[in-house]
């Protein structure tokens, strides 16, 4: 039986050895538990943030067993489990890993994978193979498992979405080549794409013996002669070098129906829906409402796509044949009785199904009173201030950790002892716009004004 370990030991299950950096990572995962104000959280890692239906069940099954039965989606596109019983042992990992969501166990915190959500949906190319090779790659490599929570992998599309994560190491799809980018570096090297998984896992075998000496994390965490040192040396194993400029702003899909050109009838401009994509309110999902999207992804493609911005796209195919609508004009989502009637029904179970939802680009850390750390309820609070439709996405949190905020631009709300403090964040610059003390009104106010 794989047994739940405490959040401040190390673990003994690593094949790549007991690295002097393991008793400082406390990053959850579903053998490390995090002792938290409502109860044990395990965080379950689920690679590009694919999940089939009965894996999904899966993770259902385990939160309503031992947990407080809800789902909890993160801004890498993983789960977490909440409220779980500090005495629950191996229960999660045995039924996770009965699901094959645990191929193993020295990995299991090391498979933090993102990617592209509309990969193969939306005219871009599919990740999928880079994604299954990248994955099993990292779990047959005993270096790799040394690989703390927090290093993250992503797979982008070409799209530009998950480039703009800031990830470790990033492939992008570019033709039959792909671009290889290590932490934020502008300069990429260009390899065949289908050489881009194994480059990426030995960049992050690079990684590690670069971050011996400095104890470092992640690729950022390196002294800045160290990191380029990282640089240079995977681009003498990869392609030649191109100047590439990471993406600023990371743009989630859309809520609504996916649409892609219809690639059965090329001489015309008609477009298909291929998939439906939601948002979740800050991330907090019922079991009825995960039930039902989980019902939603068997009927239609049997596969659910978690985002790292706390949405579900949820591949089709959508409308029967003859659906689309065929012109020469330019092209326009194809009317689908089925997209229209899913996203309905998921709209009715308090999802988000489209731009106008005053809930579209809120987003909330856990707070009070789950958090010990937060100095407030922030999830209540940004309920409380929903309103219009912002320009900017916002984020609330209830300490200066500002656990799983975005990237990019946005609004960003912290609650301080003096109050709550909004401002206009752009990459690295922070503008302050204002502090609100214990006046509820005035503080939808103030955020409602940042976000337009």
């Amino acid at each position: 039986m794989l047994a739940a370990m405490p959040d401040s030991a190390p673990s003994p299950l690593s094949a790549g050895g007991t690295s002097s950096r393991d008793g400082g990572d406390a990053c959850p995962g579903t053998l490390r538990l995090h002792r938290a104000d409502d109860g044990a959280l395990a965080r379950v890692r689920i690679p590009g943030g694919v999940l089939s239906a009965d894996r999904a069940d899966a993770l259902l099954a385990v939160a309503g067993r031992f947990g407080d039965g809800e789902l909890h989606l993160t801004s890498r596109g993983n789960v977490q489990l909440r409220g779980l019983d500090a005495e629950c042992g191996g229960g999660p990992a045995e039924l996770l890993g009965a699901a094959g969501l645990l191929p193993s166990a020295a990995h299991e915190r090391a498979r933090n994978i993102v990617a592209s959500p509309l990969a193969g949906l939306d005219g871009s190319p599919p990740v999928g193979g880079w994604l299954s090779e990248l994955d099993s790659l990292v779990c047959g490599s005993a270096a790799a498992a040394a690989l703390s929570g927090r290093f993250l992998f992503a797979l982008d599309s070409g799209r530009g979405d998950v480039d703009a994560l800031a990830a470790d190491v990033t492939l992008i799809a570019e033709g039959v080549d792909c671009l290889l980018r290590v932490g934020a570096a502008d300069e990429v090297f260009r390899l065949p794409a289908a050489d881009g998984p194994r480059a990426a896992l030995l960049a992050a075998e690079l990684f590690l013996r670069a971050a011996r000496d400095s104890g470092a994390w992640r690729v950022k965490d390196l002294p800045d002669d160290v990191r380029t040192a990282l640089v240079r040396a995977v681009g003498a194993t990869a392609g030649p070098v191109v100047h590439r400029p990471r993406p600023r702003t990371a743009k989630a899909p859309a809520p609504g129906p996916v649409t892609a050109p219809d690639s059965s009838t090329p001489a015309t401009t008609t477009v298909i829906v291929t998939a439906i994509s939601v948002g979740v309110p800050l991330g907090r999902l019922a079991p009825a409402q995960w039930r039902l999207l989980t019902e939603t992804a068997r009927r239609y493609g049997n596969e659910l796509r978690l985002t790292p911005w706390r949405g579900i796209v949820i591949p089709g195919p959508f409308g029967p044949p003859g659906s689309s609508t065929r012109s020469t004009q330019p092209a326009r989502p194809a009317q689908s009785g089925r997209a229209a009637e899913a996203l309905d029904a998921l709209a009715a179970a308090g999802l988000i199904t489209g731009p106008d939802s005053p809930w579209t680009g809120v987003g909330a850390c856990i707070g009070h009173p789950g958090c010990a750390k937060s100095l407030s309820d922030v999830r209540a609070e940004a309920g409380a201030a929903v309103g219009p439709v912002g320009r900017l996405p916002v984020y609330w949190s209830g300490c200066e950790r500002r656990c799983g905020h975005p990237h990019g631009e946005w609004i960003d709300v912290v609650v301080t002892p003096e109050g709550h403090r909004i401002s206009h964040v752009r990459g690295e610059h922070r503008d302050a716009r204002a502090v609100v003390r214990n006046d509820p009104a005035a503080l939808a106010s103030a955020v409602s004004e940042a976000r337009a």
